[in-house]
């Protein structure tokens, strides 16, 4: 069993930074595809960015992509997402996922593992 605990939410300023980290226990993070996704209020749980078990694999939202930026420490099992010039729209509850796969994955169906989750808010 894999146990997820995000951390690093809080208030931000828009156009300031915030990381958020994700420390994994049960497994390593370089055996899953390791994912953040996020929910606003009345909105759908949706993709933010993902990265495989090689290094070098990531993807990103279209509305992240430049902004955000995700990492694995592979050291404190821990994967961390960068989030630069956020926007009040980034607001939202942001979720760490992990999935029995070496890819990274935008589906969150894939996805067999849950954080219980860390608001960010981004004022303007």
């Amino acid at each position: 069993q894999v146990q997820l605990v995000e951390s690093g939410g809080g208030l931000v300023q828009a156009g300031g930074s915030l990381r958020l980290s994700c420390a994994a226990s049960g497994r390593s993070v370089t055996s899953l595809g390791m994912g953040w996704l996020r929910q606003a209020p009345r909105k759908e749980r949706e993709f933010v960015a993902a990265i495989g078990w090689s290094g070098g694999s990531e993807g990103y939202a279209d509305s992240v992509t430049g902004r955000f930026a995700i990492s694995r420490d592979n050291a404190k099992n821990t994967v961390y997402l960068q989030m630069n010039k956020p926007r009040p729209e980034d607001t939202a509850v942001y979720y760490c996922a992990a999935a029995n796969g070496p890819l990274w994955y935008t589906d969150r169906r894939v996805y067999d593992y849950w954080g219980q989750g860390t608001q960010v808010t981004v004022s303007s």
